[in-house]
């Protein structure tokens, strides 16, 4: 079916597509209705079904002859370890885990927070929650001991899951001295922490309230998949929120799962027995849905990986696992290949591998620049295709749905809406937009299943964050505009736009301009205060590996450059070259704490930062160029 015809089915009559959809899983119960809007905008999807996440993704599969399949496949160059696990192996083992969990008495609708590296022991701790009912709460391994804190006096679990240690290129992290801060810190008291010893280090346990994880799954019963509701939470998920206070996203089982099955279908063209790697962290949104849960619930096998696109150990590394393991689909952060582009700008790494096995390359969690998208195509010889969507969303909003029909390619936009959303770009007060006009990007209501159901134990924070301004709608944050073809180009948060004597303009528009320079590997874009104009734009450049041009001719080409695509009105007559920009763990560039330096304030170490060195690196290079001015 081509994707218009998708489209409007799914727009025209969403309880039949969806159900239609459902059909593809297994379901104990069948739903009384596919969408339950008696409390609207709290809608939830497939009302009185019932459904087990975890038999979808592993028992369903053996029981229908794929035990033998791969299912997780885990590389870790930190560690020099290399794993398989067939569906048969992960379900007995997952199945364990569960027992382990329910000995230790967690039940039905208890919270379980997740604090580990990547190994397939994180993964296994989720689906067993999955299984057995429990509400799982991943928190980034390594995240400092405060915001750990926070996430458990927010989610209150009855136990939490580590292991001793994590790994980083060139140092190890000890986890359980930083568990043991934060439970410290935190108002709520767990029964147990169930500890993985890894052999680069043995973490000492505290009497009474740790157990080792070897021993305690070892000796546990396995546990049978529990019966529950289509709408009972599957998991919670933190974001940081505006006022520093997390918001927990919360997700379902069944909406969820249809969601995710029909993705890989729909939007990633993956089909059961295909290697299918997001190469993320089980920390982020990316880890849970196309790590852990999609991949498995379409038969495919997963890859999980303890590494770096770069210095673990060079820029080949994602080469390497694509021809080890014949991986079909790769998604990651632009990011990454930008980091890659940086250390091998002519792509000489890729010849000592057989890449004839990829099909795709997926690219979202930040804006992918045209020059990134380019130069992947021109080195890999595949579809890049760059897609958009949001922790709360879970799965793709706006992309090239490969699996209905592939569309051209526009590097800049993220293509058109999946089916089941319907975006909209509107104005500050509410009206809808015409084509090429930036404006703020809007869903309506109600989002299809898959979605955020609410935050954590906040209706109101919920309604207030997201469906406040706009009502009818959920608003994304983001702003973009959509062409006369259809195609959305996000450009920037909402925060991003910059107004320069009262012309609005777009970051992002500026930094597409920034990356197309042959010497930029990646680039950031940020307004800052001016008396005058009220906020004028900064660039603030890293270089490719190599270049031998001198930076402030760099610099004037790029200034330059901006003046001629977009304008003298863009004002844009600074710009920085830096060695590295701040981002967080999952590769988006922390743009308001870099604003805040620009103008003369002391931003707190965001939770997430990779490396908080970076913001003395920022600092010093804006320094230089007389920031923060006395406006």
């Amino acid at each position: 079916m081509s994707y218009a015809k998708e489209y409007q089915r799914a727009f025209e009559n969403p309880t039949a597509f969806w159900a239609e959809q459902a059909q593809h899983l297994d379901w104990e119960q069948p739903w009384d209705a596919v969408l339950d809007d008696r409390r609207a905008p709290f809608h939830r999807w497939f009302a009185g079904g019932r459904i087990n996440t975890c038999h979808n993704a592993l028992d369903r599969h053996v029981e229908a002859g794929r035990g033998d399949q791969d299912a997780l496949i885990y590389d870790s160059p930190l560690s020099g370890s290399k794993r398989r696990y067939s569906y048969r192996a992960l379900r007995d083992e997952v199945a364990r885990v569960a027992g382990a969990l329910k000995q230790l008495g967690v039940e039905k609708g208890d919270r379980v927070v997740i604090y580990m590296p990547m190994v397939p022991e994180a993964a296994m701790a989720m689906l067993a929650c999955a299984r057995i009912g429990a509400i799982h709460s991943v928190v980034f391994g390594g995240f400092a001991a405060p915001e750990l804190a926070k996430r458990i006096d927010a989610a209150q679990p009855k136990l939490v899951m580590s292991a001793s240690c994590g790994l980083e290129p060139g140092r190890l992290i000890a986890y359980k001295p930083l568990l043991d801060q934060a439970l410290e810190l935190s108002s709520h008291e767990v029964e147990h922490c169930l500890i993985l010893q890894r052999e680069q280090c043995h973490a000492d346990l505290i009497a009474g309230r740790d157990v080792d994880w070897s021993e305690t799954v070892t000796r546990a019963e396995p546990a049978a998949c529990a019966s529950l509701a289509a709408t009972d939470p599957l998991y919670v998920l933190y974001t940081s929120g505006t006022t520093g206070k997390p918001k927990g996203v919360v997700r379902d089982n069944g909406g969820h799962a249809v969601a995710m099955h029909y993705s890989m279908r729909a939007v990633y063209r993956a089909a059961p027995g295909e290697v299918y790697w997001a190469a993320s962290d089980v920390g982020w949104v990316v880890g849970h849905s196309y790590i852990v849960y999609a991949p498995l619930l379409m038969g495919c096998t997963t890859v999980l990986y303890e590494g770096k696109p770069v210095g673990t150990p060079d820029a080949g590394a994602f080469w390497r696992m694509i021809d080890e393991y014949r991986i079909s689909t790769l998604f990651t952060a632009p990011t990454a290949f930008r980091a890659i582009k940086k250390e091998d700008p002519g792509g000489e790494l890729l010849s000592g591998y057989d890449l004839s096995c990829l099909k795709t390359l997926y690219l979202a969690g930040e804006r992918s620049d045209p020059d990134t998208i380019e130069w992947a195509q021109k080195q890999l010889d595949v579809p890049v295709i760059d897609h958009w969507w949001q922790t709360e969303l879970g799965w793709p909003a706006v992309s090239n749905c490969l699996g209905l029909q592939a569309m051209p390619v526009k590097p800049g936009s993220a293509a058109v809406p999946v089916p089941g959303y319907d975006m909209q770009v509107l104005d500050d007060d509410g009206q809808t937009l015409g084509t090429d006009q930036i404006g703020n990007l809007a869903l309506r209501l109600p989002l299809p299943p898959g979605t955020l159901l609410t935050l954590w134990d906040n209706d109101d924070g919920y309604q207030d964050n997201y469906l406040s301004r706009y009502p009818g709608y959920y608003l994304t944050g983001d702003a973009g505009y959509r062409d006369g073809d259809g195609y959305i180009s996000i450009m920037s948060r909402i925060d991003d736009i910059i107004n320069v004597a009262g012309h609005r303009l777009s970051t992002g528009a500026m930094e597409q301009v920034l990356a197309a320079h042959p010497a930029v590997a990646e680039c950031a874009v940020i307004g800052v205060t001016d008396t005058l104009k009220g906020q004028l734009p900064l660039g603030l450049v890293v270089l490719k590996a190599g270049v031998n041009q001198a930076e402030q001719d760099i610099v004037a080409e790029l200034v330059a450059n901006v003046r001629q695509e977009i304008g003298a009105v863009a004002a844009f007559k600074q710009a920085a070259v830096v060695p590295r920009l701040p981002k967080t763990r999952s590769g988006k560039v922390l743009r308001a704490a870099m604003r805040k330096i620009a103008d003369g304030e002391n931003p707190p170490v965001p939770a997430t930062i990779d490396d908080p060195k970076i913001l003395d690196e920022i600092r010093q290079a804006l320094g230089r160029l007389g920031y923060p001015h006395n406006n």
